[in-house]
Formats: C-alpha cells, structure tokens, sequence
C-alpha cells in the first residue's frame, strides 16, 4: 500500500509538470511557492465560481490590492465594486476582513500555521490548507469539490460526498497519500486533475496518469461515481424595476447592509404586483413625482438556490426631485459617470446596458 501511494504521487507529479496550466496566482514553473496573499485571494474568489471566470477578477484585484495592508485600509465599497460580477460578496467582505486581521495581528504577513490561519475570517478548513500546503510547503491535506470527486472515483466511494462521514473518510484519504516533499505541487495536480480530466459527468479517463490506481476506473463505474446530486426546484421570485431619471442623473438606492447584496447599490425594485405600473403608484412609493413608467425588457437571474426575473420600466420623474446627495431613505441622484462607481448587482450591471440603449444616453452606464 505504501509503495502503490508513493508511486501514485510519481505518478501525478511528473503528470502535472507536463500538464498544469498556467495560472496568474501560480509561480512559472512547480516547485517553487507562490505568493501567499495570491493564493489567499485566489482560493477564495475561486469558492463556488471557476477558474475562467476568476482569473480576470484576480488579476484586477492583485493590481488594485497586491498587499493584505492595501486591502485593509480601502473601503468596502470599492471592494464590491471590483468584485462585482464575481456573486457571493460574502467572500469580498471577508476577505477584507481577513486583510484588516492580517494587517493588525500578523504584521502584515499571511500567517503560516493552520490554527492562524483558520482564525481569519471566511478562512475554513480548505482555505488554510491549501494556503499552508501551496504557499508554505506545509504537509496539510485539501479536499475541494475536484479532489472530492477524484478521491471518490479513486476508492469507489459509492455514498453521498457531501454526507459527513463520507467527508471525513474523504479528509483521512487526502492526508494518507499526501507525500512529505513537494505537498503543494501534490495537493495542486489533484486539484488539477479534478478540474480537467477527473471531471464531472463522463471523466476523461484515458488522458489520468492514476486509471492504474483507479477502483471505479477497473469496475467501468466512473461515469456513476459520485452519484449526481437530486435536483430541487429553484422558486422564482418576480420584480419590478424602475430606472428613474432627471436631467442627467438617475435615481439609485442602497440594499440593506445584510442579507442578498448587502449593502450595494441598484435602481428602485419592488416585489411585482400583478397590477400595471402607473405614475400615481410610483409616486407615492417614491416620494417623487415621476410620468407613466414604459417597459424596456426584462432580465433573469439564476442563483445557486432561487431565480429572480425583473421587469425594467424606464420613466422620467418630474418637478424638482430634492438634492443629489443620499436621502433620508438611502437614495442617489447619480449621473450615468458617477453610476459607474457604484458596486452594483449584476442583474442592474445588465439593467444599466439595457436603459442606456433605451435611452439614447450618450454616456457609458456599466
């Protein structure tokens, strides 16, 4: 058994030194550590979200941010508003904090140890293993969902990954065939090898240095391992939103500090009412007198565990709408410039296109 596990991390090993892709938060050749802010950065940005559609957030973020200190005295607004897009923003106010903690407690230094490390917020048991393990060479195990799926195939782990037993079996498995050299090269081709060839669905079996390895492999059973997750309907939630402008500007409001988007920005949403729109209604929800709302389309938005459709109305508001700072209800009167700045959902970020082609503005509205 020991020399299967010592000739199976050979194996993947000098695979990954053929096969791994090249990375921004990865040093230009394995073997060497990389900066460990970038791989905290990146591991988290890459919770629930893939490599293609990080890497260009990564990289504006490490321009923006290249220090936990950087991070820790911006505001939380540009925070959102660089990550904006990327969903989850859990994470990017986390992280922030992690940075502030960083800065405060660990003189500016991402910490080394694994109890450090999961002291920092948003930072649990993967984060600060695979934080120890790559940046730091420390003998850690991984499990994210590639290495869970690989192991799984591995040892034909028939049950539910998710379930807790199987997560511990799956933990114990990852510490036992880690090596003691190269940990991070080790646990960053099973991650790899996961995510390009052990893939879900129909894995890419011919192309894996360990089908010798492999249990569900010599029982033709990887196709089945693990077994997909029941599908739960998704309820769709409905919404009515009102892109409301005066002159050059256009009226934005703050969502609650907690909960779905917490704390950025959008145009003015309602719960839809089966009703049509009218001036009257509006009115009175705005406390600003506006004309007839006209319908410019609508957008859908698919979360993890509900779906939202908006009806966008564009209408124009009348008299004197009050000052363009915030009002006393969290509101903006922003031109289309300053809207830019605004961290927003990514629903409005479509919102934003659609009233500017609406409206004939002549300004960039992102």
């Amino acid at each position: 058994m020991a020399e299967n596990t010592a000739q199976l991390a050979r194996n993947l090993l000098a695979w990954y030194r053929i096969h791994r892709r090249s990375l921004p938060w990865r040093t230009a050749s394995p073997g060497r550590f990389p900066d460990p802010w970038h791989v905290l950065v990146s591991e988290v940005m890459l919770q629930q979200t893939t490599v293609a559609a990080v890497e260009p957030y990564f990289r504006r973020f490490i321009a923006r941010f290249p220090t936990p200190a950087s991070l820790a005295t911006a505001q939380e607004g540009e925070v959102l508003r660089l990550w904006q897009g990327l969903g989850y923003y859990t994470r990017a106010r986390n992280l922030r904090a992690a940075a502030i903690r960083i800065a405060t407690d660990f003189a500016g230094h991402v910490p080394q140890e694994q109890d450090q490390l999961l002291s920092l917020p948003g930072v649990g048991r993967y984060t600060a293993g695979a934080v120890g393990s790559l940046a730091f060479g420390r003998r850690v195990p991984i499990v994210d969902a590639n290495v869970s799926r690989l192991l799984c195939r591995l040892d034909r782990i028939e049950s539910d990954p998710r379930a807790p037993a199987t997560q511990r079996q799956l933990w114990d498995r990852a510490r036992d065939i880690l090596p003691h050299r190269h940990v991070g090269d080790f646990n960053s081709a099973l991650m790899e090898l996961g995510a390009t060839v052990c893939r879900p669905g129909i894995p890419l079996c011919p192309q894996c240095p360990l089908t010798k390895y492999c249990q569900a492999y010599a029982g033709q059973v990887q196709n089945e391992i693990p077994a997909p997750r029941k599908r739960t309907e998704r309820p769709q939630l409905s919404r009515s939103t009102y892109c409301v402008r005066h002159g050059n500007r256009w009226l934005i409001e703050q969502r609650p500090t907690t909960g779905r988007w917490g704390g950025m920005w959008q145009f003015i949403t309602i719960p839809a009412d089966d009703a049509a729109p009218t001036s009257r209604m509006l009115s009175r929800h705005l406390g600003v007198p506006v004309g007839k709302p006209r319908r410019v389309g609508s957008v859908d938005h698919q979360l993890s565990h509900r779906q939202y459709h908006f009806d966008v109305y564009l209408c124009e508001a009348r008299g004197r709408p009050g000052k363009r700072g915030l009002d006393s209800q969290g509101r903006r009167w922003v031109t289309l410039e300053e809207l830019a700045d605004y961290p927003k959902p990514r629903p409005h970020v479509t919102m934003a296109a659609m009233i500017r082609a609406a409206a004939g503005a002549g300004s960039e509205l992102q």
